[in-house]
């Protein structure tokens, strides 16, 4: 294209335009009439030319439009965002190119020709998602094999962490920290106690039953809870000028960083029990939070410590020199202004940790996945495995996304650059 003679100029805004949008129609007209009636426009061509025809009229067609400073707000957003060199430009038809030839199956697969009334497999005449399967198996896959009579004990046990989380925004500060160490320190025994049950009359309900969508978020929320504490403890230790703690906060992070999390799961949930006294016993899922929890912490410990090592040392000298003994300097100036640099590498680790969940399968507790695993071999729901997956997929992806939007949300309440 550099080579072509013709330069788009604004003296000729209105013919180049013209000509261009034709262009960019035929492309499109050609790419529409193929993909959904089957017809080939170019068919006169040669077959490799015919097959890249859209591709290359669309990328003449927004060479001649891409006009620096036009005038018009529209056509200039366009070129901008979309238009500001012949690669953009392809890329640009690619993406759309892609999405109208791949979302409408999609949406036929989803919508249009999915099954939902039904009870049963055969109830899925039709060539979309039979999401009958999801409909059924919905309660497993959000309970597991908790008993059905016993899980309103789930729900009040998260309730209870949401009515704790949503009141640290509305309570005065000075109360914060009480409900801090109460949400750190009292609601875990309190929540697992509630769960599982066997005091207060509660039927006792063993961990290998918790299972679905309610595991993944009692690992996923105790895990969260706890790691970052550790970890934050880990980072100031990895930066102490005491030898001894300095270097036991390198070796713990650098050990848990260096193993791949299934072999810390497999070493809690199998080798770990052989090293403990006969006659002690440790649940499996207890086990396994401890594990997620240090593996996370570690992680946790090293984004922390960026934040910490981004703050200039003119920081510390001013707290020291108010007379700040050094954890009154570090928990009321250094670390809110280091945590706040450091929101979206503290966020990726909250996201990592919820999508790590699922390995948790491999010692035997079911969470989402794990129940969608489960499901799909059941004899009467044999082929079931692809809407199992999306769904857990689209789960996932709601949680994340929510995660994400919120840690961005607060980087930019927090935020103190003028905008």
């Amino acid at each position: 294209m550099k080579n072509i003679p013709i330069k788009p100029n604004k003296e000729n805004l209105t013919t180049y335009v013209s000509i261009g949008s034709i262009f960019i129609f035929i492309g499109f007209i050609d790419l529409l009439a193929y993909t959904f009636l089957n017809f080939n426009l170019t068919e006169f061509l040669p077959s490799k030319l015919s097959f890249f025809a859209p591709l290359i009229f669309g990328t003449i067609g927004l060479y001649l439009i891409r006009i620096e400073f036009s005038g018009n707000k529209f056509l200039d957003k366009i070129n901008i965002n979309f238009n500001s060199s012949n690669f953009n430009a392809i890329l640009t038809l690619l993406v759309i190119f892609a999405l109208i030839k791949y979302i409408p199956p999609l949406l036929n697969w989803f919508i249009f020709d999915a099954d939902f009334a039904g009870n049963a497999k055969e109830d899925c005449t039709g060539e979309g998602a039979c999401w009958v399967f999801i409909k059924v198996w919905l309660n497993r896959f959000v309970y597991g094999m908790y008993p059905d009579a016993e899980q309103w004990r789930i729900n009040a046990a998260f309730i209870l962490l949401f009515l704790l989380v949503g009141a640290s925004f509305f309570v005065p500060a000075k109360s914060k920290k009480y409900l801090l160490v109460f949400l750190l320190f009292i609601y875990p025994i309190i929540g697992l106690k509630l769960i599982s049950g066997g005091d207060f009359g509660l039927e006792f309900v063993e961990t290998g039953r918790w299972g679905g969508l309610s595991l993944t978020f009692i690992v996923s929320a105790f895990a969260l809870i706890l790691c970052f504490p550790i970890g934050m403890f880990l980072a100031l230790g990895r930066r102490s000028n005491l030898p001894a703690i300095r270097y036991s906060s390198i070796g713990f992070i650098e050990l848990w960083r260096g193993v791949p999390l299934i072999t810390v799961l497999f070493m809690s949930a199998v080798m770990f029990p052989m090293f403990l006294p006969d006659g002690t016993y440790v649940d499996k899922l207890i086990r396994v939070l401890i594990a997620i929890t240090l593996f996370e912490a570690a992680y946790m410990a090293e984004v922390i410590r960026g934040g910490l090592q981004a703050l200039p040392k003119g920081q510390y000298e001013a707290a020291k020199s108010l007379g700040m003994g050094y954890w009154r300097m570090h928990f009321l100036i250094i670390l809110p202004q280091a945590l706040k640099l450091v929101i979206p590498g503290i966020a990726n680790t909250f996201l990592a940790l919820v999508k790590d969940t699922p390995l948790i399968f491999v010692v035997g507790l079911l969470e989402l996945a794990g129940m969608v695993n489960l499901a799909k071999t059941n004899p009467k729901w044999l082929g079931m495995a692809m809407e199992g997956y999306v769904f857990a997929g689209l789960v996932f992806w709601i949680i994340c996304y929510a995660m994400s939007r919120y840690s961005q949300n607060l980087e930019r309440k927090l935020s103190t650059e003028r905008q």
